[in-house]
């Protein structure tokens, strides 16, 4: 018998300090100006002190579980994407688990940094094809700050924490174009450009967290085609123009690769969901919360085509389609 994964419910969680760019222009050689220029983004969210990865998914985790309207016990399968995990291990999705009251199936974390969010859905969506979980728990969160040098003002103005989860449920049938719940996901990785964005630091290097390191230039440059390509491989592999789209939900990392993807897609910005602005870069967090926030304000409705993408360090990119 075939199966097809449903998006039964979706959440989110910021945390609750706000930097602003005009904060930021008090500590380090940049601007309001030149930092909403050049990535489009004017505030960003920063965990407390004491507030791990694993709070902000539970949070999210719980908000998503209460909009699908079921027990979470019902979960028989998370899959959380961070860059931030708690500890090395064990995998932070168990902390998540656990503190849902959740004790059968798996859990387990997937890093593909910013395109994490994508790579997660794809594995729970292939877990519940196969027959192997009936309900997954899909959750993006990063503490991302924390991997930040903030004396180097070209990658500590760019990033923020949240994170964001939906709800996946089996339903029988295979997936098809017209049929409600992902319809298919695509992933790449190409680690000869390994050393475009990366941290410096980890357990089996020096033993220290690190910060993050990026040549930015060839990141946008790459960022822009290979986000082209894997949208037209999803919609080639599901016979779809680009006017099928209803909703662009993109990886919230630079206003000017969103608008680049829109154009392409030939999507005004009113089919776009862009949080960039008040998010910034949030890594895996993003993609989920952008959803999150185009289906509470109403924008996303039953039966619209949204084209999910991603990409980050790796490099690792992605796509996906969901019929909402």
């Amino acid at each position: 018998m075939q199966f097809h994964s449903r998006v039964l419910g979706c959440g989110a969680y910021l945390p609750e300090r706000v930097v602003t760019n005009d904060e930021l222009a008090r500590k380090i050689d940049t601007s309001d100006a030149w930092i909403v220029e050049r990535t489009g983004i004017r505030e960003r969210r920063v965990a407390a002190p004491g507030e791990r990865t694993s709070d902000l998914a539970l949070a999210a985790a719980r908000a998503a579980i209460a909009e699908a309207g079921i027990e979470a016990k019902a979960i028989d399968l998370v899959v959380l994407a961070t860059t931030t995990p708690d500890d090395t291990f064990p995998a932070t999705a168990a902390r998540v688990q656990a503190a849902l009251g959740i004790d059968r199936g798996a859990a387990y974390d997937v890093q593909a940094v910013c395109a994490g969010f994508i790579y997660a859905l794809a594995a729970a969506d292939n877990a519940i094809r196969l027959g192997q979980a009936k309900c997954a728990l899909v959750i993006g969160a990063e503490t991302f700050t924390r991997l930040l040098d903030w004396g180097d003002r070209n990658t500590c103005v760019l990033f923020g924490d949240g994170a964001g989860a939906v709800v996946l449920k089996s339903f029988p049938g295979a997936p098809g174009p017209k049929k409600r719940g992902v319809l298919s996901t695509h992933l790449h990785t190409d680690g000869r450009l390994y050393d475009l964005l990366y941290v410096d630091g980890g357990p089996s290097s020096n033993q220290t967290t690190g910060h993050v390191r990026m040549h930015g230039k060839e990141v946008f440059r790459h960022a822009v085609s290979k986000l082209a390509d894997v949208v037209d491989e999803a919609l080639a592999a599901n016979k779809l123009k680009p006017g099928a789209v209803d909703w662009l939900v993109p990886h919230q990392a630079n206003a000017r690769i969103i608008d680049a993807m829109a154009r392409k897609l030939g999507l005004g910005a009113e089919r776009v969901i862009k949080t960039v602005a008040r998010h910034a870069n949030t890594s895996a967090a993003s993609v989920p919360l952008a959803l999150a926030e185009g289906v509470a304000d109403g924008r996303i409705r039953p039966g619209q085509l949204l084209l999910l993408e991603a990409i980050g360090g790796g490099l690792a990119w992605g796509a996906a389609l969901v019929r909402w």
